[in-house]
């Protein structure tokens, strides 16, 4: 086989060999090296954790070069639970990990943006009326205005505003929805508590004294199996493993029965339940 490939140029061997001839001395420039090596180089790590839409506030080490996050990884440094049930090591989730990728990613939101259709018209209303509910009314009463915005939706076309404009087109916006419809077609979520218990309370709190409709704020996650919750007491997968251990209540996730009247939608199924009778419930 070896005469085979000596026939061709490409498998000859050139220059300097060692390791009986196993091995072969190369000449060329590797500073391309240098690349990967400076990719996990850092100057020193910090404790923190991320926003991105988090329940759990989970600690990282990140690794910062020049002022700049280069990557990070789990903490590992958390007590230890009781014996008898599952420790919390290692915390973090993927969304933690490729979280210094969104920092400085062009997709990351800095700033407001708005449709520009809608933008434009209400614009132009502010420069009719002097009031913004009247502006607001002058978009609304024309159909042709109203539909030209609307029809507009899905179809992308953000551009960069600032919150002074903004807030006055959304308080506009809720003045003259409650006076033509009641305060109760207000309805809107603010963050999960444990992602930042300002941000949840001022939304909440401005919808309850409004008379508004305070949606779930979990239900814009869709990241769980339906009534996981409700099966497990709360929405913490974490608790929700202690609670499973507890319980030694064991689930199976799998699709529904053909008899099912909700076709097509995922099932959790809870199966051999102790202590409870022996009683055996299908969620």
């Amino acid at each position: 086989m070896s005469k085979l490939l000596d026939r061709f140029r490409y498998f000859k061997l050139k220059g300097e060999t060692f390791a009986d001839g196993h091995g072969q001395v190369m000449h060329t420039n590797r500073d391309w090296e240098d690349s990967y090596r400076q990719r996990w180089q850092f100057d020193k790590i910090v404790r923190s954790t991320h926003g991105v839409n988090c329940t759990g506030s989970c600690s990282w080490k990140i690794y910062v070069k020049n002022g700049l996050v280069t990557w990070e990884t789990q903490q590992t440094d958390y007590p230890r639970t009781r014996p008898d049930l599952p420790n919390h090591e290692p915390r973090g989730c993927p969304r933690g990990a490729s979280y210094s990728w969104y920092l400085y990613s062009a997709n990351r939101l800095k700033y407001p943006l708005v449709r520009r259709k809608l933008i434009e018209l209400w614009r132009e209303a502010l420069g009719q009326h002097s009031d913004p509910v009247l502006a607001w009314n002058a978009i609304m009463n024309d159909p042709q205005k109203s539909q030209s915005y609307k029809q507009a939706r899905g179809h992308g076309g953000f551009i960069r505003s600032n919150w002074k404009e903004l807030n006055q087109l959304i308080a506009a916006a809720n003045v003259w929805t409650i006076k033509h419809y009641g305060p109760d077609r207000v309805a809107g979520f603010s963050p999960i508590p444990a992602m930042s218990m300002v941000s949840y309370a001022a939304g909440t709190r401005y919808l309850s004294l409004l008379g508004g409709t305070c949606l779930s704020f979990y239900d814009w996650y869709c990241d769980l199996p339906p009534r996981l919750a409700d099966d497990l007491g709360g929405t913490d997968r974490r608790a929700g493993i202690r609670r499973l251990v507890q319980l030694q209540l064991y689930h199976r996730l799998g699709v529904e029965r053909a008899a099912d009247p909700y076709p097509g939608r995922p099932l959790l199924y809870r199966s051999a339940l102790q202590r409870h009778q022996n009683h055996c419930h299908h969620a």
